[in-house]
């Protein structure tokens, strides 16, 4: 499979600047934003128009609670902010129709999209909220009584590979919400993992590189927002991309090669904040392990999962710049420059770079 010629630019991020901040009468899937019409259910049996916004699912601030909110086209008030029901209340008509009985509100609330894609992108993170509820409850339920007898994870050694594979790879859901729990609980699971990997790499172990292809992906699969956290911090990505370069049953392409030295990241304006370049660096490595590293075998609960860190990162880029009074201040004087040329003004406000 091709790998794509250049980065998605650093500076789109920042250049819907305009959406967050003036409002706009269009969609981003970029960003995870969509255009809807707010309806409430009166009285009478008739929708009345609660407003026109951009919908999105993000984190609600200062906690790890993921919620639906509607910002305000005109001014970007919030115009509906829900949390998410593990109860079966939604329901999806015609393909561009979210509708449901809100317990808060007390009243049937729908979203009309302008576009079927936001709706099936917001339908999606409904559905997958709720798996993830479904699972912590589980858990609960039954976390003491499966696998009681696996205390910790096996020593991480190239003679132990096999037995990490069964581990990870084997067993129901509460089985991997347990692996899960044992996997964040070891601080130096991660680190042991990708010192083995590489020493396998230097030896040219393919027998062991081929189990820890499969243990990396067994751990994707488990499909845990925290284990992502840790996974596709700085410090480990590129070796995680590295053992998913071990496949055996396809050809092996050079992934990390491709993201070092084939990739191009283009900044219009510099951008001299660590945690935002972080971020776009981070957007992009997750957005190519899921289109080109592991699209065929990735199922749709991780593929959500992995869109939500996308997404939410691109609002975080968003959110980040445009508190960057230096940042915005040199945007908006380039841009305003008439010795700036055309061609620079046009990737200054391209999005689609």
């Amino acid at each position: 499979m091709g790998a794509p010629e250049k980065s998605p630019s650093a500076e789109y991020a920042m250049q819907v600047l305009n959406l967050v901040c003036h409002g706009c009468n269009t969609s981003d899937p970029v960003l995870g934003f969509w255009r809807v019409k707010v309806y409430r259910l009166n009285d009478d049996g008739k929708w009345d128009d609660q407003g026109t916004g951009h919908a999105t699912v993000d984190y609600l601030e200062g906690s790890e609670e993921l919620v639906l909110f509607v910002h305000d086209e005109e001014d970007n008030e919030t115009l509906l902010l829900h949390r998410f029901s593990s109860d079966d209340i939604y329901r999806k008509q015609d393909d561009t129709i979210i509708a449901w009985r809100d317990p808060e509100y007390s009243a049937e609330l729908a979203l009309s999209f302008q576009e079927t894609t936001g709706c099936s992108y917001i339908w999606d993170n409904i559905c997958r909220v709720q798996r993830n509820m479904h699972f912590s409850a589980l858990n609960n339920e039954t976390y003491h009584s499966v696998n009681s007898e696996l205390g910790e994870l096996p020593t991480v050694e190239l003679s132990t590979l096999p037995l990490i594979l069964k581990t990870v790879a084997e067993g129901g859901i509460a089985d991997q919400l347990h692996v899960t729990e044992l996997i964040l609980r070891d601080q130096d699971f991660f680190r042991k993992l990708m010192d083995l990997f590489r020493i396998c790499e230097d030896l040219e172990n393919i027998g062991g590189l081929h189990t820890i292809f499969k243990i990396v992906r067994g751990i994707i699969f488990l499909n845990s927002s925290q284990i992502f956290e840790k996974i596709f911090g700085d410090e480990l990505i590129l070796d995680v991309i590295g053992c998913l370069e071990y496949d055996p049953e396809v050809p092996r392409i050079h992934h990390r090669i491709i993201l070092k030295e084939h990739v191009v990241f283009k900044e219009a304006i510099p951008i001299k904040d660590p945690v935002v370049l972080s971020k776009i660096h981070q957007t992009y490595r997750v957005s190519y392990l899921k289109d080109v590293v592991l699209p065929r075998v990735m199922d749709e609960a991780t593929v959500a999962n992995l869109n939500s860190i996308i997404y939410s990162n691109n609002a975080s880029v968003v959110s980040l710049l445009k508190d960057d009074s230096t940042f915005l201040q040199e945007l908006f004087a380039r841009l305003k420059s008439s010795t700036t040329c055309a061609e620079l003004k046009k990737n200054l406000v391209n999005v689609h770079s």
